[in-house]
């Protein structure tokens, strides 16, 4: 059940990050090609930059709970591949361990600067966007990456007992 809920719910975002690249992608073609033909009255999106900069901020924070659950993040088994299943899922379960640390501690210090941002006013300069917004929309990724990180921090607990149950070395 609980695997069904983190897996829907992380293929979503993932997928609404797969838009918002969709429309940055259209967005700066648009804008280049009103560059391009500004002799015939076109001319650039204003505050392209400002939204390409914000879309791209959500679309990356989409796309970490999706690739953590589906182990996507680089490894290096140069030394593992000798390993017994028991030592690969220990090294397995402290990188989990610290991946969700560390997916707190991003979430965390992300929030704080959506309170700054909204304390302050603070906008985008062309567009006038207040700049929390970004951040709130970054904030959903980072949220769902902690609980991503701690699902696959049990999986892999689940996987080193079991590994020790099957007398892996």
């Amino acid at each position: 059940m609980i695997f069904r809920v983190v897996h829907t719910a992380a293929l979503a975002l993932a997928l609404a990050g797969g838009l918002a690249l969709i429309a940055m992608t259209a967005l700066t073609v648009l804008s280049v090609t009103g560059r391009g033909l500004v002799f015939a009255g076109l001319g650039p999106v204003p505050g392209d930059y400002e939204l390409v900069e914000m879309g791209a901020a959500f679309a990356i924070f989409c796309f970490l709970p999706w690739c953590q659950l589906q182990r996507g993040h680089v490894t290096v088994d140069l030394f593992m591949a000798r390993a017994g299943p028991r030592a690969n899922a220990a090294v397995d379960l402290i990188a989990n361990l610290l991946l969700t640390a560390a997916a707190a501690v991003i979430f965390w210090r992300l929030w704080l600067g959506l309170l700054d941002k909204q304390r302050y006013g603070e906008t985008s300069f062309i567009l006038g966007i207040p700049l929390w917004i970004g951040y709130a929309a970054a904030a959903v990724g980072a949220a769902l990456f902690v609980l991503v990180s701690a699902y696959t921090t049990v999986r892999s607990l689940r996987e080193f007992r079991d590994a020790g149950r099957e007398g892996g070395a």
